[in-house]
């Protein structure tokens, strides 16, 4: 395991030596997994340009941090950042997105290096997964996968049901199917709840006729998976089905749009502009998608604002919706890895709209 962790601090190495700097102190719980593969709640790490890293943690993980993270030198203190920072020599970046002001007092107090801010350096090797993350990534994709087509098939989504009940019983199946946990709280938006984007489940009932949006995913080995989609209970109705199309339509624009090199921006106008063309632009009020992880929200962003191009390796969702208030919305998510060859859909189940 110590093996896939190294080439990664081998790369933020080089990212140091661009920068002019010794080393740099990472306290991003997250970012130290990225780099190591360690999982407990408390450590801290020096990635130094000359391989001389450090790794530290407190008395609780001593045998977990020997397993885990066997190829580096260790300390063990609970103070684990200010203990690495003491390590430090000359010109040291620290993460001034996850340091707060009286942390770096602490850190200054410690060290006798120079602190400098550098912000979103190992985040930018996040950006592009190696085959290891994408093989995570596409487990956890099937374990949502699963979960929903067990929920469908024994009639999970039915009339009389209230959306927490689905919520529930949707987050035990991806369990069931190998998750961790629920990569977030579950979405389950019925009728005219599912004009809200980010409905939270109440004990609304289901109804015949509603639309009822499920966004979901399943976190495996840190990873995380994301899926809309929008199911129908009963025959729906013409205006149901039109809003479902042009939803669908939009969704595949922007699949399609998905390839190394494109602009973040123009991703999101693949898929906005047939929103916009078919009058319903004002009713599409968020960004096209976002980078999937180690967080669930992670560069890049796929929005109007967003900054950037996409590469070949990078794991994004794209998730155009439509939501019209009082009568219902549509939302359809998957997540892709981009490939040279066309994005890899990592999310199977169907997009055609389901009846149940």
């Amino acid at each position: 395991m110590a093996e896939s962790h190294a080439p990664r601090r081998d790369a933020l190495r080089a990212l140091l030596r661009d920068r002019d700097l010794d080393a740099l102190l990472v306290v991003d719980l997250l970012n130290i997994r990225y780099l190591t593969g360690f999982t407990g709640s408390n450590a801290a790490l020096l990635v130094t340009a000359d391989g001389d890293d450090v790794f530290c943690t407190d008395g609780r993980y001593t045998t977990q941090a020997q397993r885990q993270v066997p190829d580096l030198r260790h300390v063990i203190e609970r103070a684990s950042a200010p203990a690495v920072a003491a390590e430090a020599r000359g010109r040291v970046g620290f993460e001034s997105q996850h340091v707060t002001v009286d942390g770096l007092d602490v850190l200054k107090a410690a060290t006798e290096a120079e602190l400098t801010r550098a912000p979103d350096l190992v985040e930018r090797l996040r950006l592009v997964k190696d085959e290891t993350e994408v093989d995570a990534l596409r487990m956890a994709c099937a374990a949502a996968d699963r979960a929903l087509a067990d929920l469908v098939e024994h009639g999970g989504i039915r009339p009389g049901r209230t959306e927490r009940e689905v919520a529930r019983e949707l987050e035990a199946r991806m369990l069931d199917h190998g998750a961790a946990a629920p990569s977030f709280e579950s979405i389950v938006a019925a009728g005219a709840n599912s004009a809200i984007p980010h409905h939270r489940p109440t004990d609304a009932v289901l109804q015949q006729g509603d639309f009822v949006k499920l966004d979901f995913g399943a976190l495996v080995d840190g990873y995380h998976s994301d899926m809309t989609r929008t199911l129908v209970i009963g025959e729906p109705e013409d205006w149901q089905r039109e809003l479902y199309e042009l939803v669908a339509l939009a969704q595949a624009e922007g699949r399609a749009a998905v390839r190394p090199g494109a602009e973040v921006a123009a991703v999101d106008a693949a898929a906005r502009q047939v929103i916009e063309e078919a009058g319903q632009g004002e009713f599409f009020p968020h960004g096209l998608g976002h980078g999937v992880g180690l967080r669930i929200h992670e560069a890049p962003s796929l929005a109007k604002t967003g900054d950037g191009t996409l590469a070949a390796g990078m794991a994004v969702t794209v998730e155009p919706g439509v939501y019209l208030p009082g009568r219902g919305g549509v939302r359809i998510e998957d997540t892709l890895v981009v490939r040279d060859a066309g994005p890899e859909l990592l999310t199977l189940t169907t997009k055609q709209l389901m009846v149940v």
